[in-house]
């Protein structure tokens, strides 16, 4: 008989293989599609990923680890967009905000298949703010 965790507790270490487990893979996803309710919450674009971190830190480092990485491309987008706000008086901003939301939002949806294929995914544009 194999042993298996309590019911309610996922297991700590991936499985073998290196893989991470159907769950783990599942919040990692979370993790990156949560950045998306910034689009119809304030500041949601940092709140999804960052509640998604520290709920899941201790207890799955894969989705802990997306979790961060889609955490720091959001704050980098954020940093970019305040950026252009000023822009927006020589009419430039408004553009640019557009392609900022476009480029966010296809890299959120890049990051999330990949995670569900359980790859780790490195954002093109992304500082390291949480480490």
């Amino acid at each position: 008989m194999s042993e298996l965790p309590p019911q309610g507790f996922p297991p700590t270490l991936p499985p073998a293989g290196g893989m991470p487990s159907p769950e783990e893979k599942n919040w990692a996803v979370f993790a990156h599609l949560a950045a998306l309710s910034g689009y119809l919450v304030p500041f949601g674009w940092i709140v999804g990923p960052l509640v998604i971190y520290l709920i899941k830190k201790e207890l799955m480092p894969f989705a802990a680890g997306e979790a961060k990485s889609a955490l720091n491309f959001q704050i980098t987008m954020a940093i970019a967009a305040v950026i252009c706000i000023p822009l927006i008086l020589v009419c430039i901003g408004i553009p640019l905000l557009i392609l900022i939301a476009l480029f966010d939002l296809v890299f959120i949806i890049v990051a999330a298949v990949r995670a569900s294929d359980g790859m780790p995914y490195k954002y093109p544009i992304a500082f390291p703010f949480i480490r």
